[in-house]
Formats: C-alpha cells, sequence, structure tokens
C-alpha cells in the first residue's frame, strides 16, 4: 500500500545540490559531508526558482531540513532564492541520509574489496541488510520517511539526500526495495507531493 499525505496537504522535497563527493562517486552518508560543487550551487538556485514558480516568492510552507551541511548549504540558498531569511528553518534527523556506516568516504570498489560477500548479499537485499559498521538498511529509512510523513500537519518544504529522497518517492508509489533502488538520485529539480502522487518538477 502506498504511502499518502494527509488530506489537503502539499509537500515540496529536493535532493541537497551537488557535492565534491557526488562528483568523486564516493558514498556520502553522515559522517563525511563534502561542499557544494560550482554546479551545486547552481542546482539550488534552480530549485529556488522553481519553488518560487509553483509556491510563489515568500511561500508559506514549513521549512524542514537535514541537519547535514550539505543540506542546510542548498537549504539557506533556496529560502534566499524565495525572498526568506536564510534562518527560519526547522532541522529534522530523520531527513539524514541512510547510515552507510563503514562504508562512508569509499568508492563503490572499494566498499566492495573490503568484503565482498557482505556487499553483494547487501546489493541483493538492501531492504534488510544493514550497511556494516552500524550502518541502515532501506527499512530503517522507510521507518524513518514514513514518521516524518505522519507528523505533517502544513504544506512543507523539506531538503534530504540521494537514498531517501528515492526511497520516500518509492513509498507514495508504492514501489518495492529494488524499484526504489533503481529509481534516479536527481539534484537541481523539485518533487511536488499531494496524496500519495508524485509529480516532478524542472526549471
Amino acid at each position: 500500500m502506498a504511502l499518502e499525505l494527509r488530506d489537503g496537504l502539499t509537500l515540496y522535497f529536493c535532493r541537497h545540490g551537488e557535492t565534491e563527493a557526488n562528483v568523486a562517486k564516493r558514498f556520502q552518508g553522515r559522517t563525511i559531508d563534502t561542499p557544494l560543487t560550482p554546479k551545486g550551487l547552481e542546482q539550488a538556485a534552480d530549485i529556488a526558482k522553481i519553488l518560487g514558480r509553483e509556491a510563489g516568492m515568500r511561500p508559506d510552507l514549513a521549512f524542514i531540513c537535514s541537519p547535514l551541511p550539505r543540506a542546510r548549504k542548498t537549504m539557506e540558498i533556496i529560502r534566499e532564492g524565495v525572498g526568506l531569511p536564510l534562518v527560519g528553518y526547522m532541522t529534522d534527523a530523520r531527513l539524514l541520509e541512510i547510515n552507510l556506516g563503514s562504508w562512508d568516504g569509499l568508492t563503490a570498489d572499494e566498499a566492495r574489496a573490503r568484503d565482498p560477500a557482505l556487499y553483494d548479499k547487501r546489493t541483493a537485499d538492501k531492504w534488510n541488510v544493514r550497511v556494516p559498521g552500524g550502518g541502515e538498511n532501506y527499512d530503517d529509512v522507510a521507518q524513518r520517511a514514513e514518521d516524518f510523513i505522519d507528523d505533517l500537519t502544513a504544506d512543507t518544504f523539506a531538503v534530504s539526500h540521494g537514498a531517501f529522497t528515492r526511497i520516500l518517492r518509492g513509498l507514495f508509489q508504492g514501489l518495492n526495495w529494488k524499484q526504489m533502488s533503481d529509481l534516479d538520485e536527481p539534484q537541481g529539480c523539485l518533487f511536488r507531493v499531494r496524496g500519495s502522487d508524485v509529480e516532478r518538477l524542472d526549471l
């Protein structure tokens, strides 16, 4: 059964802008946080333009963000772009990226080289198998996402991360974990949800 927003609510959400770790194709969970690239700064500004177009300047929304610096920087650029002060948003740990444990900062090849059997086991069952070193599985992230959605009582704009937003989109669409895993992780665009309908908005 697909996840649904309360009747009458609208949720806008996005992934943070491109970071140096994204360019280097390194896992970036919670302990590794690299700055936005010039392209990432531009992507955040583009999202502000999309949000302003769709919700109006100085929109009457709750602004909620992952506490990680790359998400907060993206949020502040967006708020400035829609005519709001940099401060005035909340952070919520439920929007954190998937905990990548001991893989944080590694490339996929480096992570697999540490324990090929475990890497392959996780690849074959991301819903149940946790990342080594205290990491999460998809079910852990889904529970955080569902809890966040259940608590929403106002129209909201949220900034989170690649895996989190992919899993969230999958929950709204009623996808299984493999279908969630196959979704893209776009930057520089905005998603809007009403009910369980997810719409991608581009500049």
